[in-house]
């Protein structure tokens, strides 16, 4: 099943605010490349919450309540958001310098493409991430 890494600033939008509201529209995304990878998500899909900022690490797992829709906010036809719903926070933050130091996770968009909000990972990907967290499969 895909897999994606959302980023988000803390300071705007936590892990622990999803933890709290458990559900909320995953919105603000501009970037053509983003909304690319956001119009791929379908329900079901695993997301990994990433903190951008000082933290820079995967704090957090959620799924993906929907397929990517028209923001009803934004009157661009091009501008998707999904409903996410919260998953339990990782053992173990998983940060960029472990994701550049991994032989599997260094080909990410989030080492290649650091200002890229909306990451696609493969099934290696996402279990490697998982194995670093120090999550069971």
């Amino acid at each position: 099943m895909p897999a994606y890494i959302l980023k988000t600033e803390p300071s705007t939008y936590s892990f622990d605010d999803l933890v709290r509201d458990k559900q909320t529209v995953w919105d603000g995304i501009s970037n053509p490349v983003a909304l690319k990878h956001l119009r791929g998500v379908k329900k079901g899909d695993t997301l990994l919450i990433y903190h951008s900022g000082e933290q820079k690490s995967v704090v957090g797992l959620a799924r993906a309540a929907s397929a990517g829709y028209q923001d009803p906010n934004v009157a661009d036809p091009k501008r998707v958001v999904i409903d996410i719903v919260a998953g339990k926070a990782v053992p173990e933050p998983v940060t960029l310098a472990q994701f550049r130091a991994d032989a599997v996770l260094k080909s990410t968009d989030l080492v290649r493409l650091s200002r890229l909000s909306v990451i696609p990972l493969t099934d290696a990907q996402l279990a490697r991430v998982k194995k670093l967290a120090g999550m069971k499969e």
